[in-house]
């Protein structure tokens, strides 16, 4: 499947699903350890509204910390935009071409589809990502993705029940490939998206 054919189906998709959200629902914690909905929607649009000079500027405001550039970024952004604007911010920009700095188109639809899965496992929505999406993500999933996101993955093996896909050695645990895909990139799950015998390591408090 092409790539941007897939992450501007994934950002209109994104955009409907938040267009549906009830109003309170905006305010609700994600699986983005801080962030609610908004600051995570707040979070995914940046690469649209922000050029190169202005992102440079916040990095250095950060004293050249990515990750308390973003987390600032999101929080001001989330209350600054209303939530029309957040959606909307997707769907206008389906066809954008941001990717994140440094990296391949493969980790602008990682970047969509990830941040999409904080959001509608969080709530419980029940939202499937398109299996050919997914493949593109866990083909790619490494040892370096696990050290970039800080997983921690030692002693287990990650094993689709929906798709045939595994990863790692050790003591298997099992789990829907999109549920197994956010252990990788550093997530804890709410109960009951997991089964194997550490399965309670990988739950959200």
């Amino acid at each position: 499947m092409d790539i941007r054919t897939a992450i501007a189906a994934e950002r209109r998709e994104l955009a409907a699903m938040l267009d549906g959200l009830p109003a309170g629902t905006w305010d609700a914690p994600t699986l983005c350890a801080g962030w609610r909905v908004r600051e995570v929607a707040a979070h995914m649009s940046l690469g649209f509204r922000y050029s190169f000079p202005e992102v440079a500027w916040e990095l250095v405001k950060a004293r050249g910390s990515i990750h308390r550039m973003t987390d600032r970024c999101a929080r001001r952004d989330a209350a600054v935009h209303s939530t029309d604007e957040l959606s909307a911010a997707l769907a206008d920009n389906a066809h954008h071409p941001w990717k994140p700095p440094t990296l391949g188109i493969e980790a602008a639809l990682g970047h969509d589809v990830i941040h999409g899965l904080d959001i509608s496992v969080a709530l419980g929505l029940g939202r499937r990502v398109p299996e050919d999406r997914l493949r593109i993500l866990l083909e790619d999933v490494d040892a370096k993705t696990l050290t970039f996101f800080g997983a921690d993955l030692d002693g287990v093996e990650l094993r689709a029940d929906d798709l045939d896909w595994s990863f790692g050695t050790g003591t298997p645990l099992t789990g829907a490939a999109q549920d197994l895909l956010l252990l990788a990139y550093g997530r804890k799950l709410p109960p009951g998206h997991l089964r194997g015998e550490q399965s309670d390591r990988f739950v959200a408090a």
